[in-house]
């Protein structure tokens, strides 16, 4: 049969099953699927392609899937270091955004996030951020995966005016492009402190009528939880079950002030939890339990974060991160073993998203989402556990080669959908910017 694709490579590990590390194994791409996987003679006798990769010291994964993330906020980078986040929000962040944030500042940062990102191994990425039509034409552009939560608050910014116009237009994205094969949708409500009753509850009926995801950051920090509870007597999450919105479209973002009974309540209904563990670190806004969360039987997808409060979009130090911070906060050095931590940031984060049927693992019928990670550097050898090494000793400027639905993207760490150089120049005027405020 003739393929548009063959990619061999000496290590697959499709991540379903789980813990799977197939030796001298290949890759069929045909119609930007994956149509077969197997032991390279066998693919290569069985099928045909005038382009054929061969990566002889080299693991194929599952494109990684970044959860969580502001990539606009890349333009921020190192703007607001070094303080906690209420501070960072409400005298460093907001007043640059403030005077900075127009379409263009959007689809710049975009870009240069998406660059980032596609040389570190990540093909799709969840978004919460204004203009998210801009987010979504820096992703086409680049020919990456994005999920748009558009931002819902209560107060107006340069994105809308109020709870009403921000939902009007998160349906309106949602309408733009309900059938575009790289851009899904789903709604953004900040925050339980920034988002009232009214708008969340009609938030949660159109999340089922339209069958969307909704994103929200929840006990991101223990004063959080104080206050809510100061103002009205309940935590947050007790209020968002009050109000309908724990089902499994909720994503709860960060989770680090999670009591026994609010896991209960997250397992029972389905929700999920987004952990951004080096934001969390870098904001010393608390640790998210993720190994009890786990044992709940909860999904936890993985997150960088934006880049002003990370300082990077890196999902493998990500993953390193999240697997030695559970272990550290469980006391339990099984916790978040390494096969779990690149569940979470692939086949976990599809979950999350409702696009596991799609992507997140190397299986015959999802799309051909792919990062190949050269293991021949001396931070990798010996190579005696592939899977192992991913997680706890590869970076990632080792990541070669990368395929969105089987479109290359990245070919020996080159950037093939967008211009370095242009980049480069946008980010260098961009810096001056910032810096006058």
């Amino acid at each position: 049969m003739e393929v548009d694709l063959i990619i061999k490579a000496k290590w697959i590990i499709p991540v379903v099953p789980r813990g799977q590390v197939l030796n001298d194994h290949a890759i069929a791409l045909k119609d930007k699927k994956i149509l077969a996987l197997g032991p390279a003679d066998s693919i290569c006798e069985q099928h045909q392609s005038d382009n054929i990769i061969s990566l002889v010291n080299h693991a194929l994964i599952p494109g990684l899937v970044n959860a969580h993330g502001h990539t606009p906020m890349a333009l921020l980078r190192g703007a607001a270091d070094d303080i906690p986040l209420k501070e960072w929000l409400e005298e460093k962040i907001w007043p640059l955004e403030g005077s900075l944030v127009d379409r263009q500042f959007v689809f710049d940062g975009a870009t240069l996030a998406i660059a980032e990102m596609i040389r570190s191994g990540t093909t799709c990425f969840a978004d919460m951020y204004f203009f998210p039509d801009e987010v979504a034409r820096a992703a086409i552009a680049a020919h990456v995966r994005v999920q748009l939560a558009s931002p819902v608050l209560d107060f107006p910014t340069v994105w809308a005016q109020d709870a009403d116009e921000y939902i009007l237009k998160a349906t309106q994205l949602h309408d733009d492009y309900r059938d575009n094969e790289l851009v899904s949708t789903a709604f953004g409500p900040h925050a339980p402190y920034t988002v009232s009753d009214a708008p969340l509850q009609k938030l949660g009926v159109l999340a089922e009528e339209l069958d969307l995801p909704v994103h929200m950051h929840v006990h991101e920090t223990a004063q959080e939880v104080k206050d809510a509870v100061a103002s009205d007597g309940r935590r947050p999450i007790q209020r968002l079950h009050e109000l309908g919105l724990l089902t499994p479209r909720l994503n709860c973002i960060h989770a680090t002030q999670l009591n026994d009974d609010e896991m209960n309540l997250l397992a029972q209904h389905g929700a999920h939890v987004l952990h951004c563990p080096e934001s969390n670190m870098k904001l010393a806004s608390g640790f998210c339990p993720v190994a009890k969360l786990l044992d709940k039987g909860i999904n936890v997808g993985l997150g960088t974060d934006g880049a002003a409060s990370n300082n990077d979009l890196d999902m493998f130090t990500e993953m390193r991160s999240a697997a030695l911070m559970a272990k550290a906060v469980s006391g339990d050095a099984g916790a978040v073993p390494a096969a779990t931590a690149l569940e979470m940031s692939t086949i976990n984060g599809a979950k999350a998203l409702g696009l596991d049927a799609e992507i997140g693992s190397l299986e015959v019928g999802k799309y051909g989402d792919i990062s190949a990670i050269n293991l021949d550097a001396f931070n990798s050898q010996p190579v005696n556990n592939p899977l192992s090494h991913l997680v706890y000793a590869v970076n990632s400027t080792q990541v070669s080669h990368v395929w969105c639905a089987g479109m290359p993207l990245l070919e020996d760490g080159n950037l093939l959908t967008l211009e370095r150089d242009k980049i480069y120049q946008s980010a260098l005027s961009w810096q001056s910017k910032v810096a006058a405020g």
